[in-house]
């Protein structure tokens, strides 16, 4: 039985001894790089993976590898990075998770039962911070205590938080408490607009206040970022968060910025949010982005067709909001409905949204940058490149502005021909084949092609 096989096999037992979430999170990205000598070798994809499943799934490995070979193995987790390079597998970037998992919603702990690990999609940006976060919703106040997450609105950050949430409640009976910073704030100052009201009044709202913050497991808290400048609030939540620290209650926290970014913050405050750990999210990719859309779409179950080259070419567009991507879906089919339901195509989609895209962005737009370099290098204009022309004068300019707009800017094939006058991406692909060819075979092309580079930079 070669590794391979054996490690199918493997995979297949897992699968039917835990959820489906701990399968995609913690297993489906494995694969067995050797075994012998009584060890086997399992590349992982993170760091994190290495320390989940040796400290929690080490028995569970070991004891199915034994069945299924008869041996007993020492187990050793390697990354990718860590293994020969002719040996590891390539992975997609994408996991797509399509388990479902019942989930309970209690009002009190203010969750949003529409966000689960399940309709998160993971790419490269937040593979990281997905990984933390289940590995948190799957022992609460053991790993990762606190956990910060950060990064730019429109990321994800709160979608995670709740699928930690979500998670936790569906499988335990953890009291769980999601608040914004501007609800505790809201809360604290309470407090204070009580003590000019009767004693015992003022006793009571106390006692709720600390009831609701530490009589919890899991304290989740949006955006704390909006901590800054309340420096009694600040002092209140210091002691919340040493009180469930040291009853071993888990602490997830969001911010737009790193723990030590948060100047206004306390010091004291900055230095307990570093004591678990800190994970990052960065803006979606390309490809991440088409997979939001895709999701986004099927759960909505929208009857309408929307193209492939639509797609690439909304996600294209909008790079830095995965909220913008939903909006950019809701006004393309508003608008298609109020034109008599027309059919959705790449045409309709750029009239739909030629309001909705940043403003500026064709002053902004890299390929309209990349257009006036070449046509300055052939001496020839801009226009000429977005034009019908095809003499050759013309043409193989063209080409060549396309290829780098692939080569350099990583554009889609889809966006390159909207840029140069609506060609279709088949053409654009040509081209770009054909360039690459050339830089092959003609000494004189590649070193034009590395004169051109230099010019863009």
């Amino acid at each position: 039985m070669n590794n391979e096989i054996l490690w199918n096999k493997f995979l297949e037992k897992v699968k039917s001894s835990v959820n489906s979430m701990v399968y995609s999170t913690w297993f489906s990205k494995t694969h067995l790089l050797s075994i012998d000598n009584n060890k086997a070798t399992i590349v992982v994809p993170l760091d994190i993976h290495k320390k989940r499943l040796s400290e929690s799934y080490q028995e569970l490995i070991t004891s199915i590898l034994t069945a299924l070979t008869g041996n007993v193995y020492d187990l050793e987790f390697i990354l990718e990075q860590e293994a020969p390079i002719n040996e590891v597998k390539k992975e997609s970037n994408i996991i797509v998770n399509t388990s479902e998992t019942h989930n309970k919603f209690h009002h009190e702990s203010n969750l949003n039962p529409k966000y689960t690990f399940e309709t998160f999609i993971v790419g490269n940006s937040n593979k990281l911070a997905h990984a933390a976060a289940f590995a948190v919703a799957e022992s609460p106040g053991l790993t990762y205590n606190p956990l910060f997450i950060y990064g730019n609105s429109g990321l994800g950050k709160t979608h995670l938080m709740h699928s930690i949430g979500n998670y936790i409640q569906a499988t335990s009976n953890k009291k769980v408490l999601y608040v914004t910073s501007e609800q505790f704030i809201s809360d604290f100052s309470g407090i204070g607009r009580k003590e000019s009201s009767e004693t015992d009044e003022n006793y009571n709202y106390v006692d709720y206040f600390k009831n609701k913050y530490r009589n919890i497991d899991v304290l989740i808290i949006d955006d704390i970022q909006f901590l800054a400048g309340a420096t009694q609030t600040q002092q209140e939540f210091f002691h919340t968060f040493n009180t469930l620290y040291n009853d071993k209650k888990q602490i997830i926290i969001s911010s737009d910025r790193s723990p030590n970014d948060l100047k206004l913050l306390e010091d004291r405050l900055r230095t307990r949010f570093c004591w678990g750990l800190t994970v990052d999210i960065y803006p979606p990719d390309l490809e991440l982005r088409i997979n939001i859309l895709k999701k986004k779409i099927d759960g909505a179950k929208i009857d309408k067709n929307i193209p492939e080259d639509v797609l690439e070419y909304i996600a294209s567009n909008m790079t830095s909001d995965v909220r913008q991507l939903e909006g950019a879906i809701n006004r393309l089919l508003a608008y298609s409905t109020i034109m008599g339901g027309a059919e959705i195509t790449l045409n309709l989609a750029v009239d739909a949204l030629k309001d909705f895209i940043n403003k500026g962005t064709s002053e902004k737009n890299n390929i309209s940058k990349l257009q006036k370099v070449v046509a300055d290098y052939f001496q020839i204009s801009a226009d000429d490149l977005k034009g019908k022309k095809r003499s050759p004068t013309i043409a193989f300019p063209r080409q060549i502005a396309m290829f780098l707009s692939r080569d350099v800017l990583n554009e889609s094939y889809q966006r390159i021909g909207l840029e140069f006058g609506g060609r279709d991406h088949s053409t654009v692909m040509h081209s770009c084949e054909k360039i690459e060819s050339d830089i092959k075979s003609n000494k004189t092309i590649k070193e034009m092609v590395e004169k051109i580079k230099k010019n863009l930079n």
